[in-house]
């Protein structure tokens, strides 16, 4: 977020010691109505560091000058890197800080850093000279108690290298191996090491749903909503006021179906499908109308934009809004009124839009659909389900024709649809994995999808055409370097994406996945090239999206669950309602997108962090019981430390440590994705089939350890002495060392008048 120079200059000017935005906000007589934008400009000074955090939520000025701002990423090993903020694509270089120049900042901090010497090993290096956000002020971590009673927490993140000690008296009454959030109290120093107090305590490790509020509490997801925004939600009340129906397009006469999984709860999209006179499909999508409710500023939208999105566990989620509001009022549920935003295209025989129009609307949902019942009406035929739904029938075979049109018109164009089987967790009444299997992604998930998919697309065309600033979702060319590494590991399996020029496109990767389709190495290279990818994120400028092969995409279809799709919802209300955008308000719109959309993307990585170690923790303890047994699994990474093994039969991942490949010594080569022994030239690649064993499952670090089964009887055969466990080849300290003369031709060497070597 760009902040104008004349605002940080008044802030400089009465900025003499720390203060809170609101007291900031009077010291410069800031109208009321400005504070939301004010909140994200501090916030946005705080992430380039022009200004700091202190404590009591207070904005100060930075003590150094000439200083560059960063996130640390800490290694449980010590050392850590700072992701600097103004370095983007691949020219970002990481700044390396040794142990010995932290400072006490600890991972996730927003610290400034000052710039020393470089390093052909690790590019630039660093040292942190002032910390100007801490990431949390809470830690969650493991109570211990030593044998004097005294505690202290160890972090249940092992890149936060620090334990906390624990006073007497402010342990909550912790336990012994407790889970247990702790609040700091003490920084730590060079010096000195942190303290805290027990303000959690969250439970033994093995008790039903204490994983789910580990993780919840490690990431800083909000859980409880606020007593305010639960207040609006709830003035808001259950039903449409007859008097928001003014001006809006009423398409309660259309026939409209909503279609989602079996157990959701919150409906945000509905759809209505019609053949026009000349042929062409007028499709309907129509998203429920949360910007109608919820006023940028109010409790309820400064709570959604903290969260960012929704997330979701296993057995449960964490909402964006209060259920008041999530599950009711902007639930699009059938036989009620509900308020949209609606986007209608008409389609031609190509699957082209050649006209559509965004409205404010109301609709009246005739039936509540799932994938499941949908797809046994026309993937199926069921006959019993047919029969049920017939008055629904031939609009359901509408949209199928529909999907097929518009499915093969964006494979022509090359989007990439990898549609690898996802998996589905089974649960106990406890919350434990009783079974992982793949997910069932019949005709009626891909059918939303594909109509999802071009309502964003247009959305964003739509913007874009009438030059209003906003939120893209963007996804980046691939990194050349990376593609070049991808196809030289794939070219002696015998394919190659066919790019011409050093460029590559989307429909490169699209010929390269149907060709691979069904065969045994899919599954692994699909998962490397999803590596060789940038990860989509939001920003302000239309970038494009490489993997859909769009020019303009943006999310539109789910306000509920996403913020960045609420802000489109804002703006394509104050276009519709103010065309054109006043220059003042393009000028506002250009300074707040940035920020807003850097932290909707810092918070969706947020989220799929939280849920993917969930998962795996839970799935861990899956297989804790299966200690012993033998799996057919797929090489899925290949590491200097060992092969990562994804089980064919239930999804887990592990790893084969090299450690536990006694039988020889193996060599990690990069680029070919290999583990090759030096004497039996046995070979390990990714994509290759292997039967392994679980050995141990490590809780603590959610892992599970495998051994290649072939390595373990051949070594549990050989009762002599095993071969090399380690490298043939001598390293140049050691041939050095080899060159020396030992300790009796030293001596000889003296007597025979040698010069003598100086001391170091």
């Amino acid at each position: 977020m760009h902040v104008p120079e004349q605002l940080f200059e008044q802030i400089k000017t009465h900025l003499k010691e720390p203060v809170t935005a609101r007291e900031l906000g009077r010291l410069l007589r800031l109208p009321r109505e400005d504070r939301v934008t004010f909140k994200r400009q501090l916030e946005a000074l705080v992430a380039s560091g022009r200004l700091v955090h202190a404590r009591g939520h207070r904005f100060g000025l930075p003590d150094a000058k000439e200083l560059i701002a960063g996130r640390v990423h800490a290694n449980p090993a010590g050392y850590a890197f700072v992701v600097l903020d103004a370095a983007e694509g691949a020219d970002r270089q990481d700044v390396y800080i040794a142990s010995t120049n932290l400072n006490g900042a600890l991972h996730g901090d927003r610290v400034l850093v000052q710039m020393e010497r470089g390093s052909s090993g690790r590019g630039p290096e660093g040292r942190i000279v002032q910390i100007a956000q801490r990431a949390s002020d809470t830690i969650v971590g493991r109570y211990e108690m030593d044998g004097s009673g005294r505690g202290h927490v160890v972090p249940f993140d092992r890149r936060v290298n620090t334990d906390i000690q624990v006073p007497l008296g402010e342990s909550l009454s912790a336990e012994h191996e407790d889970l247990v959030v702790v609040e700091i109290t003490r920084w730590p120093t060079a010096s000195r090491g942190a303290a805290g107090r027990v303000v959690h305590v969250l439970g033994n490790i093995s008790e039903p749903g204490v994983d789910t509020r580990v993780i919840i509490h490690k990431h800083h997801l909000p859980d409880l909503h606020s007593e305010e925004s639960i207040a609006e939600a709830r003035r808001l009340g259950g039903t449409v006021d007859p008097r928001d129906l003014k001006d809006r397009t009423d398409f309660r006469g259309v026939t409209t179906v909503t279609i989602d999984g079996e157990h959701a709860r919150d409906f945000d999209d509905a759809i209505t499908l019609e053949r026009l006179p000349n042929g062409h499909f007028w499709l309907g999508v129509h998203i429920a109308d949360v910007a109608h409710y919820v006023a940028e500023g109010s409790a309820l939208d400064d709570e959604a934009y903290e969260r960012g999105t929704s997330v979701y566990f296993t057995e449960r989620a964490v909402h964006m809004f209060p259920s008041d509001l999530a599950t009711g009022l902007c639930s699009l549920n059938p036989q009620v009124d509900r308020l949209v935003q609606s986007c209608l295209m008409e389609v031609d025989a190509h699957g082209r839009v050649v006209r559509h129009e965004i409205h404010d609307g109301v609709i009246h949902s005739d039936a509540r659909m799932t994938y499941d019942a949908v797809n046994a009406i026309i993937g199926d035929r069921d006959p019993a389900v047919v029969a049920a739904y017939q008055p629904l029938v031939p609009l359901f075979e509408m949209m199928h024709e529909l999907f097929e049109i518009l499915n093969a018109r964006r494979r022509r164009r090359g989007s990439i649809d990898f549609d690898l089987p996802e998996t589905e967790v089974i649960l106990s009444e406890y919350g434990e994995i009783e079974a992982i299997l793949p997910a069932e992604r019949n005709v009626a998930h891909r059918l939303i999808e594909e109509f999802m998919l071009l309502a964003n697309e247009t959305v964003a065309s739509h913007l874009v055409a009438h030059g209003v600033p906003a939120l893209h979702r963007v996804h980046e060319a691939p990194d050349l370097k990376k593609v070049a590494d991808f196809e030289a590991f794939i070219e002696p399996l015998g394919y190659g994406l066919g790019g011409s020029g050093g460029t590559v496109t989307p429909k490169d990767f699209q010929r390269l996945i149907d060709r691979m389709r069904g065969t045994p190495e899919e599954r692994p290279i699909a998962a490397l090239m999803l590596r060789t990818m940038q990860k989509a994120r939001y920003d302000a400028a239309s970038l494009g999206h490489f993997g859909l092969a769009a020019e303009h995409y943006t999310h539109f279809t789910s306000p509920i669950r996403r913020y960045p799709d609420l802000v489109v919802h804002r703006l394509l209300r104050e276009l519709r309602q103010d065309a054109p955008m006043p220059a003042a308000r393009r000028a506002e719109l250009e300074e707040d997108l940035p920020e807003v959309a850097r932290h909707a993307s810092e918070r969706e990585r947020r989220a799929d962090e939280a849920e993917r170690e969930l998962l795996q923790w839970k799935k861990a303890r899956f297989m804790s019981g299966k200690v012993g047994d033998e799996f057919e699994g797929y090489v899925t990474g290949v590491a200097q430390f060992g092969l990562f093994v994804e089980l064919i039969d239930h999804y887990v991942e592990g790893l084969v440590h090299v450690t536990s490949m006694g039988d020889d010594y193996y060599r990690f080569l990069e680029q070919q994705h290999q583990l090759r022994g030096e004497n039996t030239k046995k070979v390990y690649r990714l994509g290759d089939k292997v039967r392994v064993q679980v050995v141990r499952v490590d809780m603590e670090r959610r892992q599970v350890e495998l051994g290649l089964v072939e390595v373990l009887d051949a070594v549990r055969r050989d009762t002599r002495p095993r071969g090399p466990t380690r490298s043939k080849t001598k390293s140049k300290h050691e041939r050095r060392k080899a060159q020396r003369p030992g300790r009796r031709e030293r001596k000889a060497n003296k007597g025979a008048g040698a010069p003598r070597r100086r001391g170091r």
